[in-house]
């Protein structure tokens, strides 16, 4: 029997479109995309040019600092575009996939056979390694040094957020292969619920944990605090529990497959479900006759909270679980606004008489913030949400100041932006959290370099 690590702090938000447990069967699209902007920290530097011909697990990018880290493509096919925005950033590599797909060879092999150092290579090899991240920094993982631990949390509680256990139906093996590689470069942790179904396998040099407690208890930067917290210049992977199945795939099928179940959720999908995609699909071919394009509507590449805003035009991230449509809110007109009892919309306050509706309730909540910034309110605000033994409120003050010796003994390198998600969502002051704490790692970085 393992051990439960029992958090209380936290906040489930019940929203309306969760996706029901059915897939739509993989359909090769007309183009795929990768963007650099998926691989947070990495400064990108394009290694094809427009009409060169790729094998899907080519490069179509490299890590300018770490060269040797490349980004596969995931098809095979034309280069079609190079696209940068301002000051020639890289905004995504275009891919126009061949209708018979050509993979690229890396060989069958065993990970339990091979060496902590071969099983780097040859995720270096693959263009894989960079889809791990690493803490300090919460950045895509560097070779520089090798870490302590890696993490991998295999469930997910964030409003709308995929199921784990029904993404993870027939790639079983790829997963027990893909631990049984990254534990022999480091030892390897693995975080479970208390509710979840799928049976673990049994892998030498793995631990696992098992977690009960509200959103954010999935976030593997709260589970690395309580695990094992990252100490200043010490170092730690963590990896998406389906980039576990891409490495592998790599080395039992010897191929860069990174093919996978999104959820296509929210309150305005008229029919929430599963899509089984490839990494670099576009957005638009899976919200095709899902949405009514009238509306003012926020489509998100993610979940609500940790997501990033995009439009129908845009492609599925390398790390993204979901895909949620929930509605922007400005064409609103409330009558008496706050006055109203409001029994349809959620409050982590009791401010609105919808607690009386139970917590089963489903709940469909805008983008509004529904006010501007003003003055940190020193009232434990945050530290009811955020289950870490960090003083959450003035870590954010530290790092607004600007103040880097306040922010390292308040422990911003335990810290990741989506650890204050839900933080950001009870804030009453109106921050935006996760920009404040990934430009106060940035920094950080910036300092030690």
């Amino acid at each position: 029997m393992e051990n439960v690590i029992k958090l209380k702090k936290g906040l489930d938000i019940n929203l309306k479109g969760k996706a029901t447990l059915k897939c739509t069967p993989f359909k090769l699209d007309k183009e795929y995309a990768l963007v650099p902007d998926a691989f947070v920290g990495m400064t990108p530097k394009v290694v094809v040019r427009e009409g060169d011909h790729v094998k899907a697990g080519e490069p179509l990018f490299v890590n300018k600092k770490f060269p040797e880290v490349g980004f596969a493509s995931p098809v095979s096919g034309t280069v079609t575009a190079v696209i940068r925005g301002e000051r020639r950033k890289l905004l995504c590599v275009k891919v126009e996939a061949d209708s018979k797909q050509d993979f690229v060879d890396f060989g069958k092999k065993d990970p339990s056979s091979l060496s902590g150092d071969e099983v780097l290579q040859h995720l270096l090899k693959a263009g894989l390694f960079g889809f791990m991240r690493q803490l300090p920094y919460a950045v895509s993982a560097e070779p520089s040094s090798m870490p302590k631990a890696i993490f991998i949390s295999a469930f997910r509680d964030m409003p709308l957020s995929a199921d784990f256990d029904y993404e993870l139906e027939g790639n079983e093996k790829y997963f027990s292969a893909g631990l049984t590689a990254l534990a022999r470069m480091a030892e390897t942790h693995v975080s479970v619920s208390n509710k979840q179904t799928f049976a673990l396998p049994e892998v030498k040099g793995v631990e696992t944990h098992v977690f009960s407690g509200p959103c954010p208890a999935g976030n593997v930067g709260v589970q690395i605090n309580h695990i094992s917290p990252v100490n200043k210049g010490e170092t730690v992977w963590t990896a998406d529990p389906m980039v576990v199945v891409f490495i592998g795939r790599l080395f039992l099928d010897g191929k860069v497959d990174l093919r996978r179940r999104v959820a296509i959720a929210g309150s305005e999908i008229k029919d929430p479900g599963y899509a089984e995609i490839l990494v670099g699909q576009s957005v638009k071919s899976l919200l095709d006759k899902q949405i009514d394009t009238g509306c003012h509507l926020r489509i998100i590449n993610g979940n609500p909270l940790t997501g990033k805003p995009c439009d129908i035009d845009s492609y599925v991230g390398a790390l993204t679980s979901e895909i949620t449509v929930i509605p922007e809110g400005d064409d609103r007109d409330e009558f008496i606004g706050w006055i109203m009892p409001r029994f349809k919309d959620f409050s982590s306050h009791r401010s609105y008489f919808s607690w009386l509706m139970g917590k089963k309730k489903e709940y469909t909540l805008d983008a509004r913030i529904k006010g501007g910034e003003r003055h940190i309110i020193m009232s434990g605000e945050y530290d009811r949400v955020l289950p870490m033994d960090i003083y959450g409120e003035y870590l954010i003050k530290a790092i607004i100041s600007g103040d880097i010796d306040k922010m390292e003994q308040l422990g911003i390198y335990e810290v990741a932006p989506e650890d204050f998600a839900v933080a950001e969502f009870v804030d009453s002051s109106k921050l935006e959290l996760q920009r404040i704490v990934r430009e106060g790692l940035d920094m950080l970085r910036k300092e030690n370099a």
